[in-house]
């Protein structure tokens, strides 16, 4: 079994730094190479990301919620507010954000026909009262 973290890395977590690239490079006009050492990947990744060819599996902008904590953490990331431990709690929490969206048992689904998503209790909105991830509310 495939395990809801592991899709979540392979595409999940890369739609979001796409996401994140395409804003600093287009919006705040950063180069490659600065993108890269602030999301702490190569400048090819960041090449990549900003060309759609990775993390281009989805939207993540589409996904109702993630849009405020995108542009709070790319600002942040852009004026130099942003630790990468912080950037980390962000990725985390629009990250769980898709998966209570409903999005990641479609992922899971595609990586793992045989899931049976109304017996997943890992993020799947499936009426499941024991979710073992939930968002913490502010």
């Amino acid at each position: 079994m495939i395990l809801p973290c592991e899709v979540a890395v392979k595409s999940v977590i890369p739609a979001i730094r796409s996401a994140i690239a395409r804003e600093l490079t287009e919006s705040y006009r950063l180069k490659q190479t600065d993108v890269a050492e602030l999301l702490g990947v190569t400048q090819t990744a960041v090449s990549k990301y900003t060309s759609h060819c990775r993390g281009a599996i989805f939207e993540i902008t589409d996904v109702e919620g993630v849009q405020p904590i995108l542009k709070e953490t790319v600002f942040s990331l852009a004026n130099g507010e942003l630790d990468k431990y912080k950037l980390a709690e962000k990725l985390c929490i629009m990250c769980g954000i898709i998966r209570q969206s409903g999005l990641m048992c479609i992922l899971c689904r595609v990586s793992d026909p045989d899931i049976d998503s109304s017996k997943c209790v890992v993020c799947c909105p499936n009426g499941n009262s024991k979710i073992i991830f939930k968002r913490k509310k502010k």
